[in-house]
């Protein structure tokens, strides 16, 4: 039990601990509440000693129920001063971090544009160390390896941004391409089946998607190869390497469809118009119509059977032969009355007869069954010039050009009825185009002709069948 003369001694210490409690000094607390400093707890206060030593044996004795209070106060403050410490160490480095990062992207922006991507790329390594979760970093660095040809070393920090950013198209399609060309072959194509259809930029389009095209066929997956060629000749319709790849696939495509036919049907009319056509590439006009008459005997109603035989029989200058190819086309209109083609054939030859009641009819059927066909409109307007009816052939020569800008003979009518209206400006422009296709299309004959194939002239005087 406290007595009352123990109290002031009590309370003077505690008032002197709570002052301490706020003073900076660490070494102060912990000289306070260090044990060894303090006076055993088992000493007992002795009333006859004199009362300096009474007090310093009763602080001593009530030591332990103040330090019980008051450590916890002590502590936190304590505490709160050393992560105070450590914070203002921990913000230092995180500035210190930064600084040097900041120092490092500006290093490769400037390297980059004096175009020295040799030296961007350790300081770019160098802000991945500091900076290892930025994926704009990461990624900058991976394109910068890759087109330094670094593929392999690329594709980790391509693939870290592709994980972390899943819409990067471009730069998923950078790393399909870098798979592609390393021991990812299998991965490369996936990440270029996602990005392709993604990527906006037209040039790297049509790089990723030939890089694509290239990775079916070297598998002979000729099918999805020619899906992602139709996507890119919309992108760059005038691509000398899209045009090429296309013909190369569709061509593979072809042959792979004739061996599969030449398997499953050897005899079938399919067989037989398929070699048709085969013979027809190849210049042998008489061998082609041979397996287009055997098609027809196998079955009669081919689809388009008649048409294409027609065709081939209309080239011939014997009328006899002429006579043939209308009998094939009016077959193949009766096989199929909406056969467009066909009805401008026969449109065409009572035109070339002088039947313009006959071609007038069938023209502007065609036309009503082909309302964007060039042809059967340039030829419905041949008629009525001939007919001495300008101002309706007029809006169809203009529709013609207009839909097949290509067509030389159509800017060659439509300048000289121009002329014949007034119309020289008019006139003069649609010479000038004239012109220019003409000459396009007289380089297209001699690029064909130096391929060495001409067909064979059509034998009327002997069965084709021999």
């Amino acid at each position: 039990m406290v007595r009352r003369w123990m109290v002031p001694a009590f309370i003077r210490t505690e008032k002197k601990i709570n002052r301490i409690m706020w003073h900076r000094d660490l070494r102060v607390l912990e000289a306070i509440f260090n044990p060894s400093a303090i006076v055993s707890q088992k000493a007992v206060c002795d009333i006859n000693q004199p009362p300096r030593a009474r007090q310093l044996q009763l602080r001593a004795r009530h030591a332990p129920s103040i330090m019980k209070l008051m450590f916890p106060r002590a502590r936190l403050i304590a505490a709160t001063l050393m992560l105070f410490a450590t914070g203002m160490c921990g913000a230092q480095t995180q500035v210190d971090t930064k600084a040097e990062l900041a120092a490092h992207l500006q290093k490769a922006q400037s390297y980059l544009q004096q175009k020295r991507p040799d030296l961007a790329i350790p300081e770019l390594e160098a802000a991945v160390q500091l900076a290892p979760h930025e994926v704009e970093i990461q990624g900058n660095l991976g394109v910068l390896l890759f087109f330094s040809g670094k593929q392999a070393e690329a594709i980790p920090h391509l693939r870290f941004a592709v994980e972390r950013q899943p819409d990067l198209a471009k730069i998923q399609g950078i790393l399909g391409i870098a798979e592609l060309h390393t021991e990812y072959p299998v991965d490369g194509r996936k990440d270029l089946e996602a990005a392709f259809p993604r990527i906006d930029d037209p040039l790297f389009k049509v790089q990723a998607g030939l890089e694509l095209v290239g990775a079916y066929t070297q598998v002979s997956d000729l099918e999805p190869a020619a899906a992602t060629l139709a996507q890119l000749k919309e992108t760059a319709p005038d691509n000398p390497e899209v045009l090429y790849a296309s013909y190369r696939t569709y061509a593979d495509l072809s042959g792979e469809s004739m061996i599969a036919l030449s398997l499953a049907a050897p005899e079938s009319a399919q067989m037989h118009q398929l070699l048709a056509h085969e013979e027809t590439k190849e210049g042998n006009t008489n061998g082609a119509i041979a397996q287009y008459r055997k098609a027809i005997e196998i079955n009669p109603h081919l689809p388009s059977v008649h048409f294409e035989l027609a065709q081939l029989l209309s080239t011939s200058q014997a009328p006899a032969i002429k006579k043939q190819s209308e009998q094939e086309y009016l077959a193949a209109l009766k096989d199929n009355p909406r056969d467009e083609k066909s009805v401008c054939a026969l449109a065409e030859i009572a035109r070339t007869k002088g039947n313009e009641s006959e071609a007038l009819k069938r023209y502007t059927t065609a036309i009503e069954l082909q309302p964007d066909d060039a042809n059967a409109k340039l030829g419905l307007a041949k008629v009525l010039l001939e007919m001495n009816k300008p101002d309706q052939a007029l809006p169809l020569l203009e529709a013609s050009a207009q839909l097949e800008p290509t067509n030389a003979t159509a800017h060659y009518r439509l300048a000289t009825l121009y002329k014949k209206l007034g119309r020289t400006e008019d006139a003069k422009r649609e010479v000038e185009f004239y012109q220019k296709y003409k000459e396009m299309k007289e380089k297209l004959r001699v690029v064909y002709k130096d391929l060495l194939i001409q067909p064979d002239a059509i034998r009327s005087d002997e069965n084709p069948e021999k």
